[in-house]
């Protein structure tokens, strides 16, 4: 019975501390999803459906009548692109570009970067000799370039004076054209990723290369120690950056060498403009569009999981 009259007296009391739970559910918030509403409406119409159309549109084949609509091939195209001896000229110029110009892009800006992270007077001004190229127009860029590069260029005309040959065939020669298109995407891409490094330079402590130098750490060395492997994260968000860049090259192709000569400068996207829209094959230019977005996917998720990886 006292236990009985214990329990009685306590129950109260517990019942109350005990914390009533909500049954009624939260309101959903729809200002957010408001806001977010026009910038995917028109992702959607501009992004996301063609993109599908396209990807649809690799799987069939248009006989250019607007009044039929495109006939279900299966993998016809694919098929047609495995026998496309210009397609793996390109895909292999694609390769290529890729070797010769990503290393190169994600090393020397960060060269750069270093040297105009220095505190000394005017440094300014060099920061913006090297960005200039950036801001210029790949079109300017281009003509200004292919100028240099012509038979009667300033650097053909450096070499005569030099007494090293009558000049050298820059664009006309099939070894010596794609890599002299590299050169230009190369000379508009270091200011870029320069800034890139600058920023993650800037967040680095002074304190880090203060301790590094009582070690013995200094000069260039320091770098290896302790600006690489905390600039890691920018190393691979410009490893990623340039590897996608360098599959979608096109205007420096289009004004210079226009794929030439032999096709030996003609990378995947100037071959789907070419398909597209100087022969209108609409549908095996979504094709070959297909195989580059998997090869971009294919380098993304490469680089994504090195990022994850912290033993790399």
């Amino acid at each position: 019975m006292l236990l009985s009259a214990t329990i009685s007296q306590l129950m109260p009391n517990l019942i109350m501390k005990i914390p009533l739970q909500r049954t009624q559910k939260k309101p959903l918030n729809l200002a957010p999803y408001l806001f977010l509403f026009p910038a995917l409406f028109l992702l959607g119409i501009t992004v996301f459906l063609p993109a599908i159309q396209a990807f649809s549109l690799s799987f069939t084949e248009y006989n250019y009548d607007i009044t039929q609509p495109p006939q279900w091939v299966g993998l016809a195209n694919f098929q047609r692109l495995l026998k496309d001896e210009v397609f793996w000229t390109t895909l292999s110029n694609t390769i290529l570009y890729l070797i010769g110009v990503v290393p190169i892009l994600i090393f020397f800006p960060l060269v750069l970067a270093i040297l105009v992270n220095n505190k000394l007077k005017g440094i300014s001004w060099f920061r913006l000799a090297f960005y200039i190229p950036v801001v210029i127009s790949m079109v300017v860029a281009g003509i200004a370039w292919k100028a240099l590069y012509s038979a009667n260029g300033l650097f053909n005309q450096i070499l005569q004076e030099l007494g090293l040959g009558e000049g050298i065939p820059w664009l006309t020669s099939p070894d010596l054209a794609i890599w002299s298109v590299m050169l230009v995407t190369i000379w508009k891409g270091l200011g870029y990723y320069m800034v890139i490094y600058l920023a993650g330079l800037q967040g680095i402590s002074p304190e880090l290369y203060e301790a590094a130098a009582i070690d013995g750490s200094d000069g260039w060395i320091k770098h290896l120690d302790i600006t690489i492997p905390l600039m890691r994260p920018y190393l691979l968000l410009v490893g990623v950056i340039s590897s996608i860049s360098a599959t979608k090259v096109f205007e420096e192709v289009y004004i210079m060498t226009q794929g030439g000569p032999l096709n030996r400068s003609k990378t995947i996207v100037y071959y789907v403009y070419e398909r597209a829209f100087q022969d209108l094959d609409i549908n095996y230019a979504c094709t070959i569009g297909l195989v580059l977005f998997l090869i971009i996917l294919i380098l993304s998720v490469i680089n994504l999981k090195i990022s994850k990886n912290p033993t790399l």
